[in-house]
């Protein structure tokens, strides 16, 4: 017989139902669109004005003919720079940067930092070889469109897509030596004429254009998380060192506006150290560009990979 004075056992209470996971942010995921429709505007602009016009041209070929002045020099740095970006290279950098992303459990990020690198270096062939053309403007044969630069977007692709898998806390410094990869890229085919200043902006464009449309389409499985309840991850060292790429962007950029001033005002007459002024112009102008793009990335990455709540 059951004993009545013992009370009956109390149910279980029900099972609490799991909450919602983290969303992501839509305000930074709309500027990321806008940031990658501009990136894209501004390489069809690079073209227009410095491709597609004969003073363009004028200027461009002058900063090409001013590589000469210590180019002997420069090119025993340049030269190993360049010599490392080849298909082996790419495909080292794929794998680096997917598996950082599955090591943190990112599959869909692993998808979407190839796809960054394979779109952003696939682009930039076919606007060199089948979109764009190089007219003759100028006396003389100017030679096949080199716009956008080949070497310059395998490096900074490889770049972009090393910033976006990084953990947060790792990303100021990721940005700050992308850059400096990506423009010591740059500046190397400058330093062996195998590019314009130009080809090499258009190519920094084409990589900010393809990161932003990555960051746009950040899943949820993608987004940063805290590492404690409640944590709030700031990440007040990506504001600084955004800031400060920002700041040498814009005196870098002003230099540039400086030194490109003159041969730009329409006078036919080209002073006697007219391509040095103008290759002084071109190196700024891609180091201008090239930090603009990594802070804007660096920016943009951190505020996409962060969850809504």
């Amino acid at each position: 017989m059951l004993d009545a004075t013992r009370p009956l056992p109390r149910p279980a209470p029900p099972a609490a139902r799991p909450g919602p996971g983290p969303a992501p942010r839509r305000a930074p995921r709309g500027v990321a669109v806008a940031v990658a429709v501009l990136a894209a505007l501004g390489v069809h602009l690079t073209w227009q004005l410095f491709v597609a016009t004969a003073r363009g041209q004028r200027v461009d070929d002058l900063a090409f003919d001013g590589a000469r002045h210590g180019q002997g020099t420069l090119w025993v740095v340049a030269e190993p720079v360049l010599a490392v970006v080849s298909n082996t290279f790419v495909l080292a950098g794929i794998g680096v940067a997917v598996l950082l992303a599955l090591v943190r459990r990112r599959w869909v990020l692993a998808l979407q930092v190839t796809a960054l690198i394979v779109g952003a270096n696939v682009t930039t062939q076919v606007l060199k070889h089948w979109v764009y053309d190089r007219p003759e403007l100028l006396d003389g044969w100017v030679g096949l469109n080199a716009l956008p630069s080949g070497h310059t977007t395998v490096a900074a692709s490889i770049a972009a897509a090393l910033l976006l898998a990084a953990p947060r806390g790792w990303r100021p410094l990721v940005a700050v030596a992308g850059s400096a990869w990506a423009a010591a890229t740059g500046l190397s085919t400058l330093v062996g004429q195998w590019h314009r200043p130009s080809e090499v902006v258009a190519a920094l464009l084409v990589v900010l254009a393809w990161g932003a449309a990555a960051c746009a389409l950040t899943p949820a499985s993608s987004l940063d998380r805290p590492r404690s309840p409640g944590d709030r991850m700031a990440t007040p060292g990506s504001k600084v060192v955004a800031g400060l790429l920002l700041l040498g962007s814009a005196a870098a950029a002003g230099v540039a506006a400086v030194a490109l001033g003159d041969l730009t005002s329409g006078s036919q007459k080209v002073p006697l150290d007219g391509d040095v002024t103008a290759y002084a112009g071109g190196v700024c102008g891609v180091l201008a560009v090239t930090a603009l793009v990594f802070a804007v990335l660096l920016l943009l990455r951190q505020a996409s990979a962060r969850p809504a709540r």
